[in-house]
């Protein structure tokens, strides 16, 4: 049986087992990067916009790319580096 793209399969005897695995999203919203920063809605929109949250726009959509943010959060460089 040929796998589906994400899908696990597993044989044990007679009895194939298929498990989809979703790969992890590389971007989240504002409003989830507001959730994981212990912020609100308004303050983490405002912070992107300012720059203080690393953002990344997909036609009309800003999005916070999830290895920015960690890579930020760690303190390893400063958001939205120009350098």
């Amino acid at each position: 049986m040929p796998n589906v793209m994400g899908a696990i399969t597993t044989q044990k005897g007679n009895q194939m087992s298929i498990e989809m695995h979703t790969p992890a999203r590389l971007t989240m919203t504002i409003q989830e990067a507001a959730q994981r920063l212990g912020i609100g809605r308004n303050s983490a929109y405002a912070a992107a916009h300012d720059g203080a949250i690393p953002t990344i726009k997909i036609g009309k959509r800003m999005v916070v790319p999830v290895a920015a943010l960690d890579k930020m959060l760690s303190g390893e460089a400063p958001a939205n580096d120009d350098a």
